[in-house]
């Protein structure tokens, strides 16, 4: 399962891109204006140099014409962009126009099994289920990641699955056995997947004996 980094914040990304275990990145209005971005494209264009999949960029038209107009201006920067579409019927107009252009599209604020089959059918690239505001009203978010795992496999769908909305790593490593192809996970959960306490202990030990050894020559 490929990790993506959730934020627009490069300083975030920089940091964390050496560890070789950041593909992509997944972005949205409120990421870039947290991130204080001024210079849309400037910020996208760094992102994209930073990692090997596609940066997801999000519209903000609510009309089928509308986002396709922005699709499609995002598309003319010749960046390794996909472009989040929401889960709507205009939205699904859209990507299903962009699609036969070759532009990817993630289509977003998916919340149950029905809605990534209808967006993947529609062509998207990328579906992107949210496992933890599910889990916040009481819904399994997971489920809806393993029934479209199951679906796709069954049908051949190349349509890849964003576990989307990570919570913390539980929910990283419950995606990856659900079948998720992609977890976009925020730079806080990710970073505290490198710690473990016992790990932190066993250095310590190590540590310590090494120095008993140099102290002792």
């Amino acid at each position: 399962m490929q990790i993506f980094l959730d934020t627009a914040k490069i300083d975030e990304i920089r940091k964390l891109a050496p560890t070789g275990v950041v593909d992509g990145v997944t972005t949205n209005p409120s990421l870039l204006a947290k991130a204080g971005c001024k210079d849309i494209k400037g910020a996208i264009k760094e992102i994209c140099s930073l990692v090997k999949e596609p940066v997801s960029v999000e519209v903000i038209g609510t009309m089928a014409d509308q986002m396709i107009k922005e699709a499609r201006e995002y598309s003319s920067w010749k960046l390794n962009t996909a472009i989040k579409i929401p889960m709507t019927e205009e939205g699904l107009k859209a990507v299903s126009v962009l699609s036969k252009e070759g532009i990817k599209t993630n289509v977003t604020l998916i919340f149950s099994t029905s809605q990534g089959l209808l967006a993947a059918k529609a062509g998207a690239t990328f579906v992107s289920p949210f496992v933890g505001r599910l889990d916040d009203i009481s819904h399994n978010g997971l489920e809806v990641v393993r029934d479209l795992a199951h679906i796709f496999k069954i049908y051949g769908i190349n349509t890849r699955i964003i576990a989307a909305s990570i919570r913390h790593p539980i929910h990283v490593v419950e995606s990856a056995k659900a079948g998720a192809h992609i977890a976009t996970v925020p730079t806080k959960v990710l970073e505290s997947m490198f710690r473990h306490p016992l790990t932190d202990i066993g250095i310590e030990k190590f540590l310590s004996d090494w120095k008993g050894l140099q102290e002792s020559k």
